[in-house]
Order: C-alpha cells, then structure tokens, then sequence
C-alpha cells in the first residue's frame, strides 16, 4: 500500500539554473514569455490543430508542467492538464504564469493561417520549445494533409527522450572547489549567466584594470499604455544579407548587432557622439555540450562598443570590436570554467537553506542592476527547418520575444531570414532606419508593424 502511494505521487523537478532570475525579474511589462510562430499555405483547421497538439502534448512530458513554490525553491510539477488551441486574438506575449493559479506554462493559438506557440521562459529556452513546434506543426500538416502520410514526416523525427534533464547539473556541478587565477577572471569578465545570484551576475574587476561600467546609453521612450508591446517584423533573403556578413568576415549575428547600433544611434537626435552601448547576446549550450533537454540551456555574453567623437565608427569597426569581444568568451573552456563556479554557488550549502522570497529579492536587484548596463538585447535562433515534405506547406517562421528595452529576435528558413523587433515603446524610428540601411544595401525588405496606441488601435486588436 506504502508503494502504491509514492508512485501515485505527482513527478516534480527543481528548476534548472538559467530559470531561477526570470521569476525574480518578470513584470506586467515583462511576462518572460517568448512566441514561435509558422505561417503555413491554408487558412488553419483549429479541429485539427487540437488533434496535433493533444498527441505532440502527450509525446512531451515536460508541458504537462506547472510550477509551484516551496519555501526554498520553486520547481516544476506533473500536472494532470490538458492544452486547447485558442484563436490568436489577445496581446501577444502576456502572461503565462499567475502565483495563485495552476495553468500549463505554454499556450498555443492560430490565426487566419499562423499557428503560434508561446512559452513561459522557465519551462524551457528557445531551442528546446522549437523542438516542441516542429513536432507540432508537423503532426498538424499531416493531419491536414493526408497525402503527406510517410516516413520523412514522421513526429518521432524531433522526440528528446531526456527532456526533462537539468544538463547544468550534468555538465558543471562539481564536487571539487574550483580556484581562478586573477588571469583566468580577465579572461571571463563580461559572461554573465542568467541564473546567477546577486553577488555573483558578474566576476569582481581584476586589480590594476579600470572600473568597468562606463555609463550605458538606454533609449528611452513613450510606453504602450496596456503593456502590449510594439512588434515590428521584417523579412529578407538570407542569401543577400549574409553575403554581407562573410564580406566583413563576421557572424551574422554580429552584422545584425552592428546595424541595429547604427540604427539607434541615428533614431537619437541627443547622441552625442561618444556613448557606449551594450547589448546582451545568448549563447545556446547544446554546440558545446551534448544535451538533449528541452529545458533551458544557454548562458548570456554582453557586448559593447564606445562611440568616437573623432574616430572610426564605420559599420565594419563596429562589427570587428563585436567580433574580437565575442570569439573569446565562446571557447568552450571559458564557459565550462565560468558556468562550473556558477553551479557551485547555486549548490553551496548556505545558498540553499535561503528562503526563497530572499532569493527573489536578490535576483530582482541583480536583474536591476544588470539592466541598467544594457542598451539593447538580441536572440537568433538560426536555421530552422521541418521534415522536407512538411517544409513545402511552410510560407515562413518567426521568432520574438517580450521586451523590456528594444531588441530583436533572429530566425531563417529555407531561403528567408525574419527579424522580429519587439520594444516596450510605441516609436518605430529605429526600426524605419533599420530598413533604411537594408534597403541602401540593395536588400529588399518586407516590413509589418502591429498596432499598439488607442489611435491605431480603433478600439480592436489587430494581430
């Protein structure tokens, strides 16, 4: 009898270390929920989109998910919930989580012939949740089309068995006490980890360095007055704008960075020329590590370039002092190093008997803090691409996420590149000049703005 009633206890797991911050730092204006959406060739059958979610939902045992707090710690539940496809008719990225409510941590919506997925970001990052979409989307066009029956179309093509693993755990705790040399913290300084505690968002500066923190230029704005958030998409061709990249001998990620600097250096009549900006850039751990969790595993490097009043500020140098500030913080001995010290904080012994409304306090105040010296953040979640018959029934996919400054999220299939600018402010200059560069460039771009102000608006929601 004993027995039976342990196995009838629910499955529960602590969360893993990137999510700890994102509920200490979410806000009306911040939900941390990000949105993955797919444009396919016909209008979408709800009927059968909920026939392709309660199959991929039963496949991923992970979104039975819901989260629960204990004294010490929050952590994930097994719940007995079920999912149904809703129209796409609200504010996109509003909340998914309520203290005093038990919901599912993710939603899926349609509208006209988009199917969208949106996350709450402790459930997983934005690798893991594409795994759950192109289940998704998947199992939908193979309903829908009958015909599309085969064994390159098959769900099983995306299923992680292990994803529900903690692959920070796996990865870099260690039962050794670690010891950095002054050099190796040099080396480290300015990768920060999301889930990090206060005292340690980011290494202390090394002796004989200058202070760090020069001031950070932060755009400011006029805010949207319910929290939506203004969502400007673009596409492109892939082709044209990394050909502009490789010219540079940079990443795409970075040109994009470098262009979106110009773009609100020029969108900012008061510059003055010598500011520095900074931007926030994830980094997916799963090129460095093996891990088949869908859960969250990334860590975060901060960029940042100084204005010249009299100096060369082109879009190259731009891209080159990005470039040599990245590539070292992307050695995976510096991560491996700098995540291991990490994870043996969050495991110290003190760290774990603090009530968790201290911990919250402390993360929210890092969160703060690390706010204050960022002016922009980006996300670029690469290729994506579906099974090949599937793919043909795909106009286009996009990525975005909720933002409390402006930034823009990165995405490309088959042929076409979407960024996805989302801000808290109603102004659209910066994305105006974005297209403004792109297009000097011989590139061509489409461009969709929501609607945000009551103006716009005309008392409706216009997705």
């Amino acid at each position: 009898m004993e027995n039976q009633k342990v196995n009838q206890r629910k499955k529960w797991v602590r969360l893993d270390n990137a999510s700890n911050i994102f509920l200490a730092a979410m806000s009306n204006r911040d939900s941390k929920v990000f949105r993955i959406s797919a444009e396919v060739t016909d209008t979408v059958d709800p009927d059968l989109l909920q026939q392709a979610l309660s199959k991929v939902f039963e496949q991923n045992l992970l979104y039975h998910s819901v989260l629960r707090r204990g004294f010490f710690w929050y952590y994930l539940e097994e719940s007995d919930l079920k999912p149904k496809v809703e129209p796409d008719t609200n504010t996109p990225c509003r909340p998914l989580y309520f203290f005093d409510r038990r919901n599912l941590l993710f939603r899926v919506m349609y509208w006209k012939k988009r199917v969208s997925l949106e996350v709450f970001h402790v459930l997983s990052d934005g690798t893991g949740a594409m795994w759950f979409f192109q289940d998704l989307i998947t199992e939908y066009l193979s309903l829908k089309h009958p015909d599309l029956k085969d064994e390159d179309v098959e769900v099983s093509t995306y299923i992680h068995d292990q994803s529900s693993e903690d692959s920070f755990e796996r990865h870099f705790r260690r039962k050794d006490q670690l010891n950095f040399s002054k050099a190796a913290q040099s080396a480290l300084r300015g990768v920060t980890m999301v889930g990090a505690k206060a005292k340690n968002f980011l290494f202390p500066a090394v002796e004989n360095e200058p202070k760090p923190s020069r001031k950070v230029y932060r755009y400011k704005g006029t805010y949207t007055s319910d929290y939506r958030p203004r969502v400007v998409e673009l596409e492109m061709p892939v082709k044209d704008i990394l050909k502009k990249a490789k010219a540079m001998n940079v990443s795409l990620t970075v040109y994009l960075t470098a262009v979106f600097m110009e773009s609100i250096r020029k969108a900012e009549p008061n510059f003055q020329g010598n500011e520095t900006m900074a931007v926030s850039v994830p980094v997916n751990l799963r090129q460095f590590f093996p891990s088949d969790s869908a859960r969250n595993f990334f860590a975060v490097t901060r960029l940042e370039y100084k204005y010249k009043k009299n100096g060369d500020n082109s879009l190259e140098a731009i891209s080159q002092e990005l470039k040599n500030q990245l590539d070292p913080q992307l050695e995976k001995e510096t991560l491996e190093t700098w995540l291991s010290q990490l994870i043996q904080y969050e495991y110290h012994p003190l760290s774990r008997i603090i009530l968790r409304p201290i911990k919250d306090l402390a993360l929210k105040f890092a969160n703060y803090m690390n706010n204050r010296k960022l002016t922009f953040a980006i996300s670029n979640l690469g290729l994506v691409s579906f099974p090949y018959l599937v793919d043909q029934m795909i106009h286009q996919v996009y990525f975005h996420t909720i933002a409390v400054r402006p930034q823009f999220c990165a995405i490309s299939h088959n042929d076409v590149l979407t960024i996805t600018f989302t801000s808290p402010f109603i102004e659209t200059d910066i994305y105006r000049h974005y297209v403004r560069f792109l297009s000097d460039e011989n590139i061509p771009v489409t461009m969709t703005v929501n609607k945000v102000t009551e103006e716009e608006l005309g008392g409706r929601y216009d997705a």
